[in-house]
């Protein structure tokens, strides 16, 4: 059955001049199609000037594509990842060359390179070099128009790389130039490939600067277009057929291509790759309605395969800048690291990986002041919350980089590699890229990449939020497992609470950029100082004023507490859900706190609902019910309730 297409018939204004445009670069191609004697093309561009000067176009066009990557590589890095003053010069400077005429670019190269430019006498003199009229000069002007399309086109590929990849390969102990040779260039191939692809068949073109800088010496500088422009005069019928070859070599570069000018590499599947299983680790064996999803692993990764602590190293940290703040943990702790967004969470990751002018960390692990160490000798792991797993590596090569980057030999490296990928479960995905692996499995991966890795800091972005609950469930299981036998400190950033309390020692609260609370989870979850952190716990949470008669609320309205507080002083009023009764007419009684209101939202909550409700003389409420009450009440979205609290169901937080 055919497939429907829409078609949008183009106006007459703009059809007509788009395919007098395509005329336009047509006509003059079917010019040398129809015009080539074909009888005679095999003797044309077999003479010995063609060949000669055939040759030599391709010695100079790959000397200048050698130069090109050589210069130009490092040119496009600095572009796309180094700002300094004068930047916009700079890249004035390397797309010059496409839009300044070729003998005005000769002329240029005269000037600064010939016997009477710049440089010119000093090369002569000190090392007898002379560019001009010498086949040296060619491969320089050739070089000079033809580098800028490598570093536009790498420089955008390295523009869309994000850099979350070559910040966790420093992470894992790979210096920067190792970073640049093993992730960042194999992540950007398909832009250095169509940089290099376009630069090489500019140079095989070059005519203008050629014979303006290095003259038209033929067997020294007399390339093919210059060959071409000699035919001209004397045989017509064999500058055609010259000229056809090198149409030939044009289109079947830009055909290679596939209009890939710019751009960073995609990642693929592979053809005939096997499907993507969620979690084929994981025996699939239902949870009975008591029994948490994730201890369906314990068999799966038993506690006793865990490793011995290789040695135990605490945390000392006074940041400055953005955020503000002193942190001390023993060896084992792992803090939950919490707050709404903007409160500086991933802006105090990258302070103690060294990553960030937003923040400064004076940092000391163990008895080792590592303040002034670059990332990668902080042994400081990173797992940003989309893992970065590097697209072009296995699962097992991934889970080694860190290893040699810290110099273990390949076979040891491996061998530990796949001794943590099954630890946590993933060893039979070895052999797979992370573009065949599922959301789960890739947390996996990169977790045991970064504890391969040695870190004496285990630094973890938001790992769960791209996982399904089930999922989720899963890894956090394997991520508390493993955890329990880390001998350094561990910083999660989360917004779910059942992370926080579930992984956490400490749970630091950020506000601002500023420690709001640093408490155990069960000190944290009974009174939370934050209101953010309250409702994140799924707690009411009223800021307010002490007043004689009970809490004047900051957004309007009072509460009556049955605590008693300084009058005056400033505390958050504590609600739990449960704690909320949800009326049709007003109720009697012995609550204190009576209001009408209007259901807003309604939400499922495992086997109870959460009921948002307005009121109109206090802050929005949110009440735990069960559906049959629900139903009873006939409560929808919109409905007219009475909501009540009793007094001793406050709880109050002096702040």
């Amino acid at each position: 059955m055919s497939r429907l297409r829409t078609r949008t018939r183009p106006p007459l204004t703009l059809a007509i001049p788009a395919l007098l445009a395509v005329a336009f670069l047509l006509l003059p191609l079917i010019g040398i199609l129809t015009r080539t004697q074909w009888s005679e093309l095999g003797a044309h561009l077999s003479s010995p000037g063609v060949v000669q000067a055939l040759h030599l176009s391709l010695v100079v066009s790959l000397w200048a594509l050698g130069l090109s990557l050589l210069l130009g590589v490092p040119l496009a890095w600095l572009l796309a990842r180094v700002e300094f003053k004068g930047k916009a010069l700079v890249r004035s400077l390397v797309l010059l060359p496409m839009v300044l005429p070729p003998t005005v670019g000769g002329v240029a190269l005269l000037l600064g390179f010939g016997r009477r430019g710049l440089l010119g006498p000093w090369l002569e003199e000190s090392f007898g070099i002379t560019l001009p009229f010498h086949t040296s000069g060619a491969v320089v002007a050739a070089t000079f128009v033809a580098m800028p399309f490598l570093v536009i086109s790498l420089e955008g590929a390295l523009g869309g790389l994000r850099q979350s990849y070559e910040e966790t390969a420093a992470s894992l102990g790979a210096s920067p130039v190792r970073v640049f040779f093993t992730v960042t260039l194999p992540m950007v191939a398909p832009g250095l490939v169509a940089g290099a692809a376009l630069t090489w068949a500019r140079a095989l073109g070059e005519f203008g600067a050629t014979i303006t800088f290095a003259g038209n010496l033929p067997g020294t500088t007399q390339t093919l277009p210059l060959q071409v422009y000699l035919l001209l005069q004397d045989e017509p019928e064999a500058a055609t057929s010259v000229s056809l070859l090198l149409l030939a070599i044009a289109m079947a570069v830009l055909i290679a291509l596939r209009g890939r000018w710019t751009g960073a590499p995609v990642p693929r599947k592979p053809a005939g790759a096997p499907p993507l299983a969620e979690e084929p680790s994981v025996p699939s064996v239902p949870a009975s309605a008591g029994e948490p999803a994730a201890d369906v692993l314990a068999e799966v990764v038993p506690a006793e395969v865990l490793p011995a602590a290789a040695g135990a190293w605490s945390l000392h940290a006074t940041v400055t800048g953005f955020n503000r703040l002193t942190l001390d943990a023993e060896p084992g702790t792992t803090i939950a690291v919490v707050g709404e967004n903007g409160a500086g969470k991933t802006t105090l990751l990258r302070a103690l990986l060294g990553l960030t002018p937003r923040a400064h960390a004076e940092l000391r692990l163990g008895d080792t002041d590592v303040t002034d160490l670059p990332p990668h000798r902080r042994q400081v792991a990173w797992v940003p919350q989309d893992g970065a797993l590097f697209p072009h590596l296995s699962a097992l090569a991934n889970t080694a980089y860190g290893l040699r980057a810290h110099g273990v030999r390949r076979a040891d490296a491996r061998r530990e590699a796949r001794t943590w990928l099954d630890r946590l479960g993933v060893g039979h995905l070895a052999e797979r890229r992370p573009a065949q692996l599922s959301g789960g499995q890739a947390q996996r991966v990169a977790l045991a990449r970064a504890l391969a890795a040695r870190p004496r800091l285990l630094l973890l972005d938001e790992p769960l939020a791209a996982l399904d609950q089930t999922t989720r469930a899963h890894v956090r299981h394997t991520l508390r497992t493993h955890l329990a036998g880390f001998g350094g400190v561990c910083l999660i950033v989360t917004h779910d609470p059942v992370e926080a309390v579930s992984l956490a020692d400490r749970v630091l609260v950020l506000a601002d950029g500023q420690t709001l609370q640093d408490a155990p989870p069960s000190e944290v979850t009974r009174h939370p100082r934050s209101p953010w952190v309250a409702r994140m716990l799924g707690r009411n949470a009223w800021p307010g004023m002490a007043s004689a008669d009970g809490l004047a609320l900051a957004a309007g309205g009072r509460l009556v507490v049955a605590e008693a507080l300084p009058e005056g002083a400033q505390a958050l009023a504590i609600i739990a859900p449960e704690a909320v009764s949800v009326h049709r007419d007003r109720p009697g009684g012995s609550p204190r706190n009576v209001w009408p209101g209007t259901v807003r939202e309604i939400t499922a909550v495992g086997s109870r609902l959460r009921v948002l409700i307005a009121p109109d003389e206090a802050p929005d409420l949110v009440a735990e019910i069960t559906p049959e009450a629900a139903a009873e009440l006939g409560i929808v979205d919109g409905a007219q309730v009475w909501t009540s609290v009793k007094a001793t169901e406050v709880t109050l937080v002096r702040l």
